[in-house]
């Protein structure tokens, strides 16, 4: 009897070059049902369909089509048990030797919108995964796919082992298919988890294999990158440059996280904030500006502390210009993130082969969703991202002046800053540019000589903001020795007092956000 191919998909993406090679080169009869079947026919090849097969017609409009022991049978049943080949002879049921069958789009619909609960119900598989699943099991008989992108790896198989599917093979196709449906039940969980709010769920995510990287942090450690496509970074598009590393990925989120605090878009003009450019080293900013172009915004971002640019990381949140271009290939950097580029700035980076330039649109952004995922050992941590809005409506000056029209400014800005650099976090700021960044300190004392000693001369008239308060009143009184006139942090400290005291006394503004931002 010829072997026998049982095909159901959803995405008929290759579907009758896989038919058309089974049946004509392999000689496969071919089993199919609903609309896999239908586009079999119109593609000219011979086809059973299941419920002609099963003598059940499909039923419930289209809930049960492939539930059924002659479907189940044939694909479990071991070839070389006696027992089981008696039971198909006695039920008439015959053998299937390879299963295609891939699932409803039950992420692609509850991604829209609009979808509601009843069109995310009927977007789950039932007899998909059932089929699947009898196929993966019984891998030491059965071949089975569940994408696309496995159809070519099968017939390069078959022709090579002349129309045999071979074991190791089928074994890997089956692991294939576990984690296919493993991860198809852990999106319905997600979202269903989502939908109904629970709050005691555990945590399930199936994040598939984008690539394997050259190594980790280190070059003894290995690495892999793991990533949903279209959300957050699977979704960007690398134009050119090197293959990524782990360290460019954490610098460009360190990037990307606080190039987002002013706007992050593109429609063919400057985004619709504040154009601003942020540059990054080992996940800690060394330059951040804005300015009244994309341009000008990346050349104060450089000019902040162009020795530790070196080799740097840049992220911008409007298109990328051709004076833009010229600044970003006058020194050497490692990635440059933006939602675009310039046909003019891909001319002109285009001489720099080794440099990474990534588009990264705000859909895929939006799309990775608002938990933020860290690894221990042996777990996981799942928080919100600190992300909010600022709100300086709800601050309050502590101080008996307040802050000028233009240190409000300076406050806010270096506010938007201090929350993406690691903790103790000091940075101190100007007319929307960074002027020195402290950064990892075991005290705030410690960060805080660190950012004032990068700022220099530039300190006099500057502000300073802290990521959370200060313990005594040591930081505002080495702030005012540098000529620093106002200062932010969240205040709570039993000792505010001392601090705020200290600002009266020198002179200097304080404000009080009542927020902590720590980045571990």
């Amino acid at each position: 009897m010829a072997p026998v191919a049982l095909l159901s998909v959803s995405d008929k993406s290759g579907l009758l070059p896989l038919a058309e090679a089974l049946h004509r080169i392999h000689g496969y009869q071919l089993l199919s049902s609903g609309g896999t079947a239908k586009v079999l026919e119109q593609g000219g090849l011979p086809v059973t369909r299941v419920s002609e097969y099963t003598g059940a017609p499909e039923i419930l409009g289209g809930r049960v089509k492939t539930l059924h022991p002659r479907v189940h049978g044939g694909i479990l049943a071991k070839r070389g048990d006696a027992a089981h080949q008696n039971d198909l002879e006695q039920q008439n049921i015959n053998l299937i030797d390879v299963v295609v069958v891939n699932l409803y789009p039950f992420r692609e619909t509850v991604a829209k919108a609009d979808v509601t609960w009843d069109q995310a119900i009927e977007n789950i598989d039932i007899g998909g995964p059932t089929m699947v699943r009898s196929a993966a099991k019984n891998h030491a008989d059965v071949a089975v796919l569940t994408s696309p992108d496995q159809y070519d790896r099968l017939l390069e198989a078959m022709a090579q082992a002349g129309g045999e599917v071979p074991a190791a093979l089928r074994r890997q196709l089956a692991l294939e298919a576990f984690q296919h449906t493993a991860a198809y039940d852990t999106a319905i969980s997600r979202w269903m988890d989502q939908a109904v709010a629970a709050d005691a769920s555990p945590w399930l995510e199936a994040v598939p294999l984008r690539q394997t990287l050259r190594y980790g942090e280190n070059p003894h450690q290995k690495a892999r990158w793991y990533s949903h496509a279209q959300q957050g970074w699977g979704g960007a598009v690398q134009l050119q440059g090197k293959e990524l590393s782990t360290n460019n990925l954490l610098d460009l989120e360190a990037a990307l996280a606080m190039v987002r605090e002013f706007g992050y878009g593109s429609d063919g003009a400057e985004p619709a904030v504040q154009p601003a450019a942020v540059v990054v080293k080992h996940t800690n900013p060394c330059g951040v500006a804005i300015g009244s172009d994309v341009s000008t915004a990346l050349t104060r971002a450089l000019d902040a502390d162009r020795v530790s640019a070196f080799g740097g990381i840049v992220a911008i949140n409007g298109v990328v210009s051709a004076a833009a271009a010229g600044e970003l290939k006058s020194l050497f950097l490692e990635c440059v993130v933006a939602p675009s580029f310039s046909p003019e700035a891909r001319e002109i980076l285009a001489a720099k082969a080794n440099l990474r330039l990534l588009e990264l649109q705000p859909a895929a952004i939006d799309a990775a969703g608002p938990d933020h995922v860290r690894s221990i050992l042996g777990g996981l941590l799942v928080q919100d991202l600190d992300d909010q809005a600022i709100t300086p409506s709800e601050w309050t000056v502590a101080s008996q002046r307040p802050p000028s029209s233009q240190e409000q400014q300076d406050l806010e800005f270096a506010w938007r800053l201090v929350r993406h650099v690691r903790s103790n976090a000091i940075v101190v700021a100007s007319k929307g540019q960074s002027l020195g960044i402290g950064a990892g300190q075991m005290n705030r004392v410690g960060s805080a000589r660190l950012a004032l000693d990068a700022a220099g001369d530039q300190a006099t008239g500057a502000v300073l903001a802290s990521d959370g308060f200060f313990p005594f009143d040591d930081t505002v009184r080495l702030a005012a020795s540098h000529g620093i006139t106002a200062v932010i942090h969240p205040g709570g400290s039993l000792r505010d007092a001392d601090s705020i005291k200290a600002c009266d006394e020198l002179g200097l503004a304080m404000l009080l956000t009542g927020r902590r931002h720590f980045l571990h």
